[in-house]
């Protein structure tokens, strides 16, 4: 089951490498961004030919949201471009390619659990470029894994956990926005999920949604981050229209997880158990 790691030094695949060393597994290969560039596909083709991959995990992506919204072109290059370079190499080379896309492909505006099957009709060009990649992906090559997830944080990479836990620790105020609901996603979970998926060596493929179980706010999110860190400071909820951004948000992101829940067998755990899980570790990283 050799599987490749595709942005194996951000924030899923170092989580990727940490999962696969707790378990003792061996299969993943995480080569550096250099001999993995997605744009260039020569290159990325001399990849395979040398792994042979089972499996390839695509970790890569453009993320930064508000930027994209002035940088369409490489944009577009990273999360379409690069997302059909992938599965056009895994369709040539037999691979089974699992690719991780995100909430911002839906627009937001409703109340209810988002399913798989559901309109997407993103609001910023980062989630249009996202679901042009998914698009690419599913037209392309059908032994794939489709898994949106949302509110990805861990200890590695930069991430809205990390950030407050900077931020409290330096002011004594701050205004985080309360009308945005989503879940945050623990990426360390999600990796375990990814790699369960491998191990099943399931053919069910197809458009998953992961992200922790429950619901909340950037402001309760904050809140949680704060209470469990016990870092004093003051933290004031705002509306969306106050803290006014390049790129637009869904206001609303809960997914619904039956579909990934049934299909493998999954626990997923609760949002604010797997904070604690992730603030006690950023703990012992900072007190080493």
């Amino acid at each position: 089951m050799k599987t490749l790691v595709l942005g194996a030094s951000g924030q899923l695949g170092q989580c990727l490498k940490k999962v696969s060393e707790r378990k003792g597994i061996n299969y993943l290969v995480f080569p550096n961004e250099a001999t993995a560039n997605i744009l260039d596909k020569a290159s990325l083709e001399n990849l395979f030919v040398a792994e042979k991959p089972e499996y390839v995990i695509n970790c890569a992506a453009y993320t930064a949201v508000d930027k994209a919204e002035d940088d369409v072109e490489l944009c577009r290059k990273v999360n379409k471009d690069g997302a059909l370079n992938i599965a056009e190499l895994c369709k040539t080379y037999s691979a089974t390619l699992i690719h991780i896309s995100t909430d911002f492909v839906f627009e937001g505006n409703g109340h209810d659990l988002l399913k798989e099957e559901d309109i997407a009709e993103p609001l910023s060009i980062y989630g249009l470029t996202k679901l042009e990649g998914e698009i690419d992906v599913t037209s392309t090559l059908p032994q794939h894994f489709i898994i949106r997830t949302s509110w990805l944080y861990s200890e590695y990479g930069n991430n809205f956990v990390k950030a407050m836990l900077k931020f409290g620790a330096e002011r004594d105020e701050l205004n985080i926005i309360a009308d945005q609901v989503g879940t945050p996603t623990y990426a360390i979970d999600l990796a375990g999920v990814i790699l369960a998926i491998i191990e099943t060596n399931s053919t069910n493929y197809g458009v998953y949604h992961y992200s922790n179980e429950g619901v909340t706010s950037w402001y309760d999110f904050a809140m949680g981050i704060f209470d469990i860190s016990k870092t004093e400071v003051k933290v004031n909820p705002i509306p969306t229209s106050q803290y006014p951004s390049r790129a637009k948000r869904p206001k609303f992101s809960v997914m619904d997880k039956t579909k990934i829940r049934t299909t493998f067998g999954l626990q997923i755990p609760y949002w604010r158990n797997s904070l604690i899980k992730c603030i006690e570790q950023l703990s012992i990283i900072n007190n080493a």
